[in-house]
C-alpha cells in the first residue's frame, strides 16, 4: 500500500495510506466535532469526500468562515431546487448562486405568492433531516446532455460554458441533481438551518428580451444561534430601510414620470446633503483645492478618448445624435444599428450624459502649459453623472441612474505620489471620524502579475502600489491586499465600513492612475526643462452623494448628529399664550444659525409632540407658563428624556457649540436616572 505525506496547517506532517479521504484527515488532525464542511487541498476548495493520492497540504474549511458561508450558502440553493422541484414538478431550475448574506433560486415555473415560500422551507427542512449524502459525479459532455435533456436552460449553460467535447460535474442528493463544479456539504443534515425570506421576479441571464423567471430568496447559517441574529439583524435593517424613513422623514421623492433611478432631493433632504458637502468643502480648501465645473453632457470623441465608449456602453446612456444628422441619415435609410456601428468606428460623433467627470477635469488640464511648480493640481467638483442601470438593479439612493460625486482628480508628479495619497486618506478619516463611522477595514487592489490587462510600466505600478501600502499601514487600521482588484489603470484603495448592525459598506476611494495621462498625452515641464508625464489620482471620500447619504440615514435610523439634522429644534407651545415667547425663542436660535420649525397649532400638547417625533429633530422644545415667565425652555430627546428651566441664552450657546464642534449625537438633553 502506497503512503502519502499530508501538511498539515500547524506545519505538521502525517503519513497516511493513500485514497485517504480530506474528512479523514480533517477529522485525525481536529477531532469529530471540527465543524468543517468542505476543506483545501494545496490552496484549492475540495469537497471532505475528495480522495488523497498523492503528497498535499489540507486544512478544512469551517462553516462559519468566509469560504465556508459561500458553500454553505450554495448548498442551501441547490436544497432549495429540489424541495421547489419535488413541490412543483414541472419546474425548471436554472441557477443558484450564493450571494452576500444569502442564497437565490431563479425557476422557469408560474408564479408564486409570498405565502407559498413557508410550504418550500418546510420541504427543505424536511430534506435536510433526511441526511442525505451530497455527491459529486464527473460526466462527459454527451451523458451530461442527456441529464438535463428536458432543460433548456442547462443546456444552455453547458454548451456557453464547455468547450466541445469537455465533461463537468454534477452533485447528486437523493434522487436530485444538478450542474455544479462544487464544492458542497458532505450531507444535507448541514443545512438544518435555512429560511426563506422572499420572491421576485429575475430575467433570464438579466436580458430583458428573455424568459421571465421565479427568483427565491433564502438565509442559511451553521447554527440556530447564528440565524436567530441573522434574522433579528435583517428586522433591524428593515427599520432602518433608508427607502421607508426617506419618505417619512420627507428627505427624497422617486417619482416614475421623472424616471426611475433619478432622485427628487426634497428641501429636508437637501439640507443633508448640502451640509455633508460644505462639510467637505471646508477641508478641501484647507488642503488646497479649486473646485471646478464642467457640463452634464460631452462629445462622443471625449469618451473614445478615454476608453469609457465604447468599452463601457453597457453601463452607459445612449449617445445623442445632433437633428440635422439624424434626419439625414435616416433619409438616406440608415438603421439602429448602421448607427450603432458607425458611433463605435468614430465615423460619426454625438454627446453622451457623462458617465464620469474624469475626462473633463483631464481637459481643465490641458488646456494650459504646465510645470513641476503648478503640481500638485486638485480640481475638485460636486459633478453629476449618469449610469444606465437595470431596472431591478435600481434601489432608492443606493442604486440609482444619476448620482452626484464628490469627485477630484489630482495632477501630481511621481514624487509627490505617496504624500498626496495620504492626503486623500486623511479626508477620507475626517469625515468617517465626525460621523462616529469607526469600523472599517482598508482594501488595497493590486495588479494581478499574471494577468495583462493592466497599463503602464511595471516600475510605475511598483512605486504607486508601494504608496498604497504605505498610506494603508499608516492608518492604524485592519487592511489587506487583494491582487487582481486594482483598476486597469493603477492601484486602489477602498474603504470598507461596518455598521451598527454589522453590515459592509464600500465608501471612500483613492485610485492611482497612470492611464488617462497617456491617452491625453499630459504633460508638465520638470526642473530639467523637458516634458514629463503626470501621474492622476481619483479620489472620493463620500463616492456618490446619494448612495452615502442613504447609508447615513441606515446608520444613524433616521436620527442625524445635532449638524446634519434638517430641523434641529421643533418649537411647540402649549397653549396660545405662549406664541410671543415662541417667536423670541425661534428668532434667537434662527440668528445662530439653529434650523427651526414652530407649532403654534391649536392641537393638545401630546399630539404636537407625536407628530413632531416622526420627523426626529435633534430637540423639541416646549414652551408653556413657567418657560415664557422665566424665559427658559423646556427640552425633550429623541429617546423621551427630558430637561427643563434651562435659560434660553444658554440653550441657543449650548446648540451652537454642538453644531459646530459637529458631535455625533445630541447630547444636551441628559440620560433619566431610570
Amino acid at each position: 500500500m502506497s503512503m502519502i505525506h499530508v501538511t498539515l496547517p500547524d506545519g505538521s506532517v502525517n503519513e497516511y495510506a493513500a485514497g485517504i479521504t480530506c474528512s479523514e484527515v480533517v477529522m485525525d488532525a481536529l477531532g469529530k466535532k471540527h465543524g468543517c464542511i468542505a476543506a483545501k487541498v494545496d490552496g484549492a476548495q475540495q469537497d471532505l469526500m475528495a480522495v488523497l493520492d498523492g503528497n498535499c497540504a489540507i486544512e478544512g474549511i469551517p462553516a462559519a468562515s468566509e469560504e465556508g458561508m459561500h458553500i454553505l450558502r450554495h448548498s442551501a440553493a441547490h436544497l432549495l431546487a429540489q424541495a421547489v422541484m419535488e413541490l412543483y414538478p414541472g419546474a425548471l431550475p436554472t441557477i443558484g448562486p450564493a450571494i452576500d448574506r444569502g442564497f437565490y433560486y431563479d425557476f422557469a415555473m408560474e408564479p408564486i405568492a409570498q405565502s407559498d415560500l413557508k410550504a418550500i422551507e418546510k420541504k427543505m427542512h424536511e430534506l435536510a433531516r433526511r441526511n442525505l449524502s451530497v455527491e459529486r459525479v464527473e460526466l462527459d459532455q454527451t451523458t451530461l446532455r442527456e441529464h438535463f435533456e428536458s432543460n433548456q436552460y442547462k443546456l444552455e449553460i453547458i454548451d456557453d460554458k464547455l468547450e466541445a467535447g469537455d465533461g463537468s460535474t454534477i452533485y447528486k442528493q437523493g434522487d436530485w441533481y444538478d450542474l455544479c463544479l462544487g464544492p458542497h456539504v458532505p450531507s444535507t443534515s448541514k443545512l438544518m438551518f435555512v429560511r426563506l425570506t422572499s420572491v421576485s421576479t429575475a430575467y433570464w441571464r438579466g436580458d430583458q428580451d428573455r424568459e421571465q423567471l421565479v427568483r427565491i430568496y433564502g438565509l442559511v447559517e451553521p447554527s440556530k444561534e447564528a440565524l436567530k441574529t441573522t434574522l433579528n439583524r435583517l428586522e433591524e435593517a428593515k427599520k432602518r430601510d433608508h427607502r421607508k424613513l426617506g419618505k417619512d422623514l420627507q428627505l427624497f421623492h422617486i417619482d416614475e414620470e421623472v424616471g426611475q433611478g433619478l432622485i427628487l432631493w426634497t428641501p429636508r433632504g437637501a439640507i443633508v446633503r448640502q451640509e455633508l458637502q460644505d462639510f467637505i468643502s471646508h477641508h478641501l480648501r484647507r488642503q488646497g483645492y479649486s473646485q471646478v465645473f464642467t457640463p452634464h453632457i460631452g462629445k462622443l470623441d471625449l469618451y473614445r478618448t478615454s476608453g469609457h465608449f465604447p468599452y463601457y456602453q453597457d453601463s452607459q446612456y445612449p449617445p445623442l445624435v445632433e437633428r440635422d444628422l439624424m434626419n439625414k441619415l435616416a433619409d438616406e435609410g440608415c438603421s439602429c444599428g448602421d448607427l450603432s456601428n458607425m458611433m463605435k468606428s468614430g465615423e460619426i460623433d454625438g454627446y453622451m450624459l457623462k458617465p464620469m467627470n474624469c475626462p473633463h477635469h483631464v481637459k481643465i488640464y490641458s488646456s494650459q502649459a504646465r510645470s513641476y511648480r503648478n503640481l500638485p493640481l486638485r480640481l475638485a467638483e460636486f459633478g453629476t453623472v449618469y449610469r444606465w442601470e437595470q431596472s431591478g438593479e435600481i434601489s432608492g439612493l443606493t442604486r440609482v441612474r444619476g448620482f452626484t460625486q464628490d469627485d477630484a482628480h489630482l495632477f501630481v508628479t511621481e514624487d509627490q505620489l505617496a504624500d498626496e495619497v495620504l492626503g486623500c486618506i486623511e479626508l477620507v478619516q475626517i469625515i468617517f471620524n465626525k460621523l462616529g463611522m469607526d469600523d472599517y477595514r482598508v482594501r488595497v487592489g493590486l495588479r494581478d502579475p499574471d494577468s495583462t490587462k493592466y497599463v503602464g510600466d511595471p516600475k510605475r505600478w511598483d512605486k504607486a502600489e508601494d504608496a498604497c501600502r504605505a498610506a494603508a499601514d499608516s492608518l492604524g487600521v485592519p487592511w489587506s491586499e487583494e491582487e487582481g482588484e486594482a483598476a486597469f489603470y493603477g492601484p486602489k484603495i477602498d474603504f470598507v465600513v461596518n455598521d451598527v448592525i454589522g453590515r459592509e459598506w464600500q465608501l471612500g476611494t483613492v485610485q492611482v492612475d497612470y492611464n488617462l495621462p497617456e491617452r491625453f498625452d499630459l504633460t508638465y515641464k520638470g526642473s530639467d526643462g523637458e516634458l514629463h508625464r503626470p501621474v492622476m489620482i481619483h479620489r472620493a471620500p463620500f463616492g456618490s452623494m446619494e448612495r452615502f447619504c442613504g447609508v447615513l440615514i441606515e446608520h444613524f435610523a433616521g436620527r442625524f448628529p445635532t449638524w446634519l439634522t434638517p430641523t434641529q429644534c421643533h418649537i411647540i407651545t402649549i397653549r396660545e399664550e405662549h406664541k410671543a415667547y415662541a417667536n423670541k425663542v425661534s428668532e434667537a436660535l434662527r440668528a445662530a444659525d439653529v434650523r427651526v420649525e414652530v407649532d403654534d397649532s391649536d392641537n393638545n400638547i401630546m399630539k404636537k409632540i407625536r407628530n413632531h417625533r416622526k420627523l426626529q429633530p435633534a430637540y423639541l422644545v416646549i414652551l408653556g407658563d413657567d418657560e415664557s415667565q422665566n424665559q427658559t425652555v423646556s427640552l425633550r430627546a429623541r429617546n423621551g428624556d427630558q430637561i427643563a428651566g434651562i435659560p434660553l441664552d444658554q440653550f441657543v450657546a449650548d446648540i451652537s457649540h454642538e453644531i459646530s464642534e459637529k458631535a455625533t449625537q445630541p447630547a444636551l438633553v441628559p440620560p433619566s436616572a431610570e
